[in-house]
C-alpha cells in the first residue's frame, strides 16, 4: 500500500506529476513568477527538458507540435501578463486544431489579487473561449488533483489546450504529499450499435459514397483501421484542411485534401455525394468552402458525422447519421464490416484518384516557379519526414504537390496561424529526435518567429528551414488583387538576408535560386543534418498555383 511521503515543496510536487504523467519536455520562457519550479527542474534533465524558447507564442507552438506528435499534452510554461499574452498565439492554434497541451501561468501571490498588482491577470476571462478549462491553483494540497484533471480534460473528448494558473507565493508551500498518481488515459467512445446499424443500411443504399477523415484525436490504430475500412467498402477517402497525413497519399483511394479555396473536383464530389461520411472533423469554414459546398442547416447529400463530442453535432450541419465516437472505436469496428457494394463504388473511387494524381502532378500548372519544389521533396524525403509549416499562400504549393505518406508527418495550424513553422520543427525536432524536420516558411511567415532559430541552435537541433522568399504577405495581397486591382497597401516587405541572419547563429544557409540549386541544396542539408536554411526567392508576381497578378 502507497504511504503518504514525507513533506514536499509544491513546486517539486508539480514536476513530480508531469513526469509522472509521462511528459518529457517542456516548452517555456523563465520568469520569476514560477521560479520554484525552475529550481525543482534543475539536475532533472535525464527525466523532464526544459525547452528555453526566445518568446512565449514560439513555446506555446511548439508545445502543439509536441502535443500533436505524441498524442499526450504538449507542456508549455509561461510568465504572468506579458508572457501570457504572447502564449495566447499558440493556446489558440491547439484549440482550433483540437491538440492536448497544459499551459502553466505564472502568477501574482495569493494577497495580491485583485489589486491589479504588476502583470496581473484574470485568466479566467482571458482564456474562456479559447481552451477547454481554466483554473488557478490557491492550495498547494490540490495541485495533483488539478494537475490529472487537467490531463483528463486535454485528452477527453475533443482535445484541446488546459490552463492553470500558480500563485507563485503557492510554489513555495511545504505539505505532505499525496501517494503518486496514476498515468492518466482516457475511456473511448463506441458509436452507438443503432447509429452504426442505420449507417451500414446507408451505405448499401448509396452509389457514391465520400469519406471525409481529419480533426484532432487519431490514433496510429484507428489510422490503420480508416484505412482498412475504405480498402474493404473502396470508399474515396478526402481529408480536412491540413490533415493530409492521415492517409497515405500513394493509397488508390486517397483522393486529396478540402483546403482554403474549393478544390473543383473535390467540390463537384461533394456536390455529387449520395452520403457523406464526416469522421474527425468539425466541418469549419476552410474545409466546407466557407460553408458553402454543403448546404446548411440540412445538407442536400446525407450526412453521417463522426465526432467525439455531441454538441459539435449538428452545430452548422445537420446530420441524419449522428455518431458519438472517437475516430479510433468508430474506424475499428466500421473497418470490420463485410464488403458491402466495393464493386459498385469502384469506378467513382478511380475516376477521383485519377482527378487527384492529375491535381498533384506539377505540370498541371504549366511553368509554374514552385511546383517542382515540393514535388522534388516528395520524391528525395523518406515517408516519416516531418513537414511543419505556418500560414501564407506558399503553403498552397506545399499541400497541392508534396505527397505526405505515414501519419505524424503534416505539422500545420487549422487555425491558419502566421509563424507555427520554425516553432513546430522545434517541438518535432525535440519530439522526435531520429527524424528528418523541416519547417516550411514564407517570408512574412518565418520572421514572426525567427527569434526562435536561436533556440534550436542553443538545443542543438536538427531540422532545416525552407524560407520562400517573395517580399511581401502573398495571401493578403493575392486578396487585394481580387478585391481592389492594383492598389497595393500595407504588403509590401523589407526582408534581411536570410542566409546571413542563420549563419549568425551558427546554422548552415544556401540560396536557392533555381530548381537544380535547391535540389543541391536540400542533399548537402540532409547529408550533413544539424541546424539549415534554405532561401527560395520566387517571383513576386506568383500568388498561387497557376495563378498571377496579371
Amino acid at each position: 500500500m502507497l504511504q503518504v511521503s514525507d513533506t514536499i515543496r509544491a513546486a517539486d510536487h508539480l514536476i513530480d506529476l508531469l513526469i509522472a504523467q509521462g511528459s518529457t519536455h517542456i516548452y517555456g520562457v523563465p520568469g520569476e513568477s514560477y521560479l520554484p519550479v525552475l529550481d525543482a527542474l534543475h539536475g532533472r534533465e535525464g527525466q523532464i527538458r526544459f525547452v528555453t524558447c526566445r518568446q512565449e507564442g514560439g513555446a506555446a507552438m511548439a508545445a502543439d507540435a509536441h502535443g500533436k506528435l505524441t498524442g499526450r499534452p504538449g507542456i508549455c510554461m509561461v510568465t504572468r501578463g506579458p508572457g501570457a499574452t504572447n502564449a495566447s498565439a499558440g493556446i489558440h492554434v491547439a484549440f482550433q486544431d483540437s491538440t492536448p497541451m497544459v499551459v502553466f501561468i505564472g502568477q501574482v501571490a495569493r494577497n495580491m489579487t485583485e489589486r491589479e498588482a504588476f502583470q496581473e491577470i484574470d485568466y479566467r476571462r482571458m482564456f474562456g473561449q479559447m481552451t477547454k478549462w481554466v483554473a488557478e491553483i490557491d492550495d498547494p494540497t490540490r495541485i495533483q488533483e488539478f494537475v490529472t484533471r487537467a490531463f483528463r480534460t486535454a485528452l477527453s473528448g475533443r482535445p484541446g489546450p488546459v490552463v492553470l494558473s500558480l500563485p507563485e507565493d503557492m510554489l513555495y508551500d511545504t505539505f505532505a504529499a499525496p501517494p503518486a498518481p496514476a498515468r492518466v488515459t482516457t475511456p473511448r467512445y463506441q458509436p452507438a450499435p443503432d447509429a452504426m446499424a442505420a449507417l451500414q443500411t446507408r451505405l448499401a443504399q448509396a452509389q457514391r459514397p465520400l469519406v471525409m477523415a481529419g480533426g484532432g484525436g487519431w490514433t496510429p490504430a484507428g489510422i490503420a483501421a480508416l484505412q482498412r475500412f475504405a480498402e474493404t467498402q473502396n470508399l474515396p477517402v478526402g481529408v480536412s484542411f491540413r490533415s493530409q497525413a492521415l492517409m497515405n497519399n500513394d493509397h488508390p483511394n486517397y483522393i486529396g485534401h478540402f483546403s482554403v479555396g474549393a478544390t473543383p473536383y473535390l467540390a463537384e464530389a461533394l456536390a455529387q455525394t449520395d452520403l457523406l461520411i464526416a469522421i474527425g472533423p468539425r466541418l469549419g469554414e476552410s474545409t466546407t468552402g466557407g460553408y458553402t459546398l454543403i448546404d446548411t442547416p440540412v445538407p442536400a447529400q446525407s450526412l453521417a458525422h463522426v465526432f467525439p463530442a455531441p454538441e459539435e453535432l449538428g452545430r452548422v450541419f445537420e446530420p441524419e447519421i449522428s455518431l458519438v465516437a472517437d475516430t479510433e472505436s468508430f474506424c475499428t469496428l466500421a473497418a470490420d464490416w463485410p464488403p458491402i457494394a466495393p464493386d459498385r463504388f469502384a469506378p467513382n473511387v478511380q475516376a477521383l484518384r485519377v482527378q487527384y494524381e492529375a491535381f498533384n502532378t506539377p505540370t498541371s500548372v504549366p511553368n509554374d516557379p514552385l511546383a517542382p519544389y515540393f514535388a522534388h521533396m516528395a520524391d528525395v524525403l523518406p515517408p516519416d519526414a516531418i513537414i511543419c509549416n505556418g500560414a501564407g499562400n506558399y503553403a498552397a504549393w506545399l499541400h497541392r504537390f508534396y505527397r505526405y505518406r505515414s501519419p505524424g508527418t503534416q505539422l500545420a495550424p487549422t487555425s491558419g496561424s502566421m509563424g507555427y513553422g520554425l516553432p513546430g520543427a522545434i517541438g518535432a525536432a525535440t519530439a522526435q529526435e531520429g527524424r528528418e524536420v523541416f519547417a516550411i516558411a514564407g517570408d512574412g511567415c518565418f520572421m514572426m518567429t525567427c527569434q526562435e532559430m536561436a533556440t534550436a541552435a542553443h538545443h542543438g537541433l536538427n531540422l532545416t528551414v525552407i524560407v520562400i522568399d517573395n517580399g511581401r504577405y502573398g495571401t493578403i495581397r493575392a486578396h487585394q488583387e481580387r478585391e481592389y486591382p492594383g492598389r497595393v497597401s500595407g504588403t509590401a516587405l523589407t526582408n534581411p538576408d536570410f542566409c546571413a541572419f542563420a549563419r549568425s547563429f551558427g546554422a548552415e544557409a544556401a540560396e536557392a535560386p533555381d530548381l537544380q540549386s535547391f535540389v543541391d541544396a536540400l542533399a548537402a542539408a540532409r547529408a550533413r543534418g544539424g541546424l539549415n536554411l534554405i532561401s527560395v526567392k520566387v517571383d513576386p508576381a506568383y500568388l498561387s498555383p497557376g495563378k498571377t497578378i496579371s
